[in-house]
């Protein structure tokens, strides 16, 4: 029996209906997917750069520079604002790792007595180590707070946080080791004392080396050492 024409329009209206629905649809998740790739972007975009930068974090290579019988590092002040320290919380550091005496110029930072580029990045990286990266996640991003007598590392990023560990008294006894009458070591005098003889230093200790000049690079034998305090004569 043939279709009258009244159910034939009514098929065709019924398919046009299901046709525009299904593209409809299909419409709305195409726009649904462009409106969430894009607020997805604009989030990304809104993220605070700090997340983005932890991957790029470099600590500048230190600018030094002998200048007579001192040592400087001219970009010291660029080198405490990269790691979010303060000048002379680094500085002291640097001296009683070094063992010798210095203090700031403006930015620079000078050091008595002729100290290698090599030393001074060594010493630096171990204070990033130390007082710098998160234990947890190796980020940069922390901050050093005093609880009562002991400072605390706080990660901004991931929140842990753990004591600093002072490491001057296992290095101070690892030398003591290390000063024996006897041995000789190379030295630089760094002063000359009220009689004559050079001074040299070696972590805790004061060696006494007649002979020497301020400035000078020597090797010295020890010949008696005394608590804290040793006499060497010059070899070189």
């Amino acid at each position: 029996m043939a279709a009258s024409p009244s159910s034939e329009r009514i098929s065709v209206a019924l398919a046009n209906s299901f046709n525009y629905a299904m593209g409809y649809g299909t419409a709305m998740v195409s726009e649904q997917q462009f409106d969430y790739e894009a607020l997805l972007d604009r989030a990304k975009k809104k993220l605070p750069h700090t997340l983005e930068a932890h991957d790029r974090f470099q600590v500048p290579e230190p600018d030094v520079m002998i200048e007579g019988k001192s040592t400087v590092i001219r970009n010291f002040g660029d080198i405490a604002d990269a790691l979010r320290r303060e000048p002379n919380h680094l500085l002291g550091y640097l001296l009683r790792e070094l063992g010798t005496a210095g203090t700031l110029d403006g930015r620079r930072m000078i050091f008595k007595g002729k100290v290698g580029t090599a030393q001074v990045a060594e010493r630096i990286k171990s204070y990033v180590d130390e007082y710098v990266l998160c234990s947890e996640c190796n980020r940069p991003d922390t901050k050093i707070v005093k609880d009562d007598r002991i400072l605390i590392l706080v990660c901004e990023t991931c929140g842990a946080h753990r004591p600093v560990h002072v490491k001057k008294q296992v290095k101070s006894t690892e030398e003591a080791k290390e000063i024996e009458s006897g041995k000789v070591y190379d030295m630089m005098i760094e002063d000359v004392g009220k009689k004559g003889d050079g001074i040299a230093r070696k972590g805790n200790f004061i060696i006494y080396v007649p002979g020497t000049a301020k400035g000078t690079q020597v090797k010295v034998r020890i010949e008696k050492v005394s608590g804290t305090v040793a006499f060497g004569v010059r070899m070189s």
